[in-house]
């Protein structure tokens, strides 16, 4: 059992002279929190960080000159802000590097396309492909189609993704971009396009990572814009065959180390214990990483200084993390999860939440905690409610780079943005700072604020996460 837990124990059975309740927290905690919401509100340093990081660095893909760039910089940002300790932690991966990409229709309209090389493809080799196009609604299509009935063609997937506040029409239009290429190539394809997985009807193409598996054929694959996706599904409808040019100069290099950057308030009480918010370092090569996810980076630095302006440091460690690669592989969440199992330290972690969605305002809370720490959530969601963030049970999920440590048992918690128009600006060349409104980060600032400082206060233990919720 846990010192918190054996702290808690010990204060309810003294009585009326501990003013906690089965939260683990005092009047005096809420007093706290309710003043970091304040300062956040009245204006916090999230907007300056992101407007550093995408000035200073600007795009971030991992295994490149800016990526390493961006370890400095956020090293040097933790120290600036005032973190109590600041640390790097090595992430190793293969590098994937975009180098040519342009796609045409030769016949029988022929005009430019909008593409994108999607992450992992390789090339097109030293000429390009020409070939005629097959057109399939979805990959549940692609994958029913004869064997062999691809030979020599392109496939393309012109599904179209639905836009939801919470984002749920990504997983059902994602696997087009995930696994389109393995299952074209099992047809018999020798490329792949599909319409973007995104919400935009501007003429940006969505890039993603992609993955092939072994024993079957690597073929390129690539991302057309939802314009130029409609413009390929109105040829088509046409009758005739139509042909598309398709040249992808990309490749995938050697392992290189990056790392995990760490910044750390330490807890007062109990400094081996930690609650962990952050986000992904990295971005895509096309924007600036703006909403993706510079916002979760300022978002979540600027809640851990806020609270290391405290008189007084919470009982337990307030760890900021700006994981490395989650583009490409989540290998920074990966990596940080492998590290603290290997010291025992999973039971450490009292609950992680991220920030991985854009920069639209929180409008809940939920959590994957032990059912007897419920009651802490609720009181935090009490003080989270006048940002017009309400307390939502049994729903939610852990964000992508805390995923793998909630897979070891850690608890998890969710701050849900709302990203009605995420999937507009995600993976494009459109993911810029004009985006972003610096009020919607202060409220996501107070938001990540109040939630890791009541975690790391209360005396009460989160437990493990129930079997059913571990992904």
């Amino acid at each position: 059992m846990r010192l918190a837990k054996t702290l808690l124990a010990c204060a309810l059975l003294a009585g009326p002279a501990f003013a906690a309740d089965a939260t683990g927290l005092e009047a005096g905690d809420i007093a706290v929190a309710d003043s970091l919401r304040a300062k956040a509100l009245a204006g916090s340093t999230a907007w300056s960080v992101v407007e550093s990081l995408t000035t200073e660095v600007g795009p971030r893909l991992a295994g490149t000159e800016a990526d390493a760039r961006a370890v400095r910089w956020a090293e040097a940002k933790f120290k600036a802000m005032g973190f109590d300790k600041v640390y790097l932690e090595p992430v190793t991966f293969p590098v994937w590097l975009r180098q040519r990409e342009r796609a045409e229709v030769l016949a029988p309209f022929p005009q430019p396309l909008v593409v994108t090389a999607l992450g992992g493809s390789v090339g097109t080799g030293d000429a390009p492909i020409d070939a005629e196009v097959v057109e399939f609604a979805t990959l549940d299509a692609l994958k029913a189609a004869p064997e062999g009935s691809l030979a020599g063609k392109i496939a393309f997937i012109s599904n179209r993704m639905v836009r939801f506040k919470d984002g749920r029409g990504y997983g059902p239009a994602v696997g087009a971009r995930s696994n389109g290429a393995v299952e074209a190539a099992r047809k018999g394809a020798v490329a792949i396009v599909i319409r973007s997985i995104g919400t935009s009807s501007n003429r940006f193409a969505h890039t993603g990572t992609m993955r092939y598996v072994p024993d079957v054929p690597r073929i390129p694959a690539a991302a057309l814009s939802n314009p130029d996706a409609d413009l390929l599904v109105h040829m088509l409808g046409r009758g005739r065959p139509v042909t598309l040019r398709l040249d992808i100069s990309a490749e995938t290099r050697e392992a290189y180390t990056s790392h995990n950057v760490i910044g750390e308030i330490t807890g007062r009480e109990l400094p081996g214990e930690v609650v962990t918010i952050g986000g992904h370092l990295d971005s895509w090569d096309q924007g600036t990483g703006a909403i993706d996810d510079g916002a979760g980076v300022g978002i979540t630095m600027a809640a851990g200084a806020l609270i290391g302006e405290l008189p007084q440091a919470p009982r337990r460690t307030i760890r900021v993390i700006a994981y490395a690669n989650e583009e490409q592989g989540l290998y920074g969440g990966k990596a940080y999860a492998d590290a603290r199992e290997a010291a025992g330290e999973i039971d450490a972690h009292q609950l992680s939440a991220e920030s991985d969605f854009g920069a639209g305002r929180v409008y809940a809370l939920r959590a994957g905690v032990d059912p007897a720490a419920w009651p802490v959530i609720e009181k935090i969601g009490e003080v989270l409610a006048p940002l017009g963030v309400a307390t939502e049970a049994g729903v939610g999920s852990p964000g992508p780079d805390v995923g793998p440590i909630v897979a070891k048992g850690a608890t998890w918690a969710q701050l849900a943005q709302d990203g009605t128009d995420y999937f507009d600006y995600h993976h494009t060349p459109n993911d810029t700072l004009d985006k972003i409104d610096p009020k919607a980060l202060d409220q996501q600032v107070a938001a990540y604020a109040v939630l890791a400082y009541l975690a790391a206060e209360t005396a009460v233990d989160f437990g493990r996460v129930p079997a059913k919720t571990t992904p």
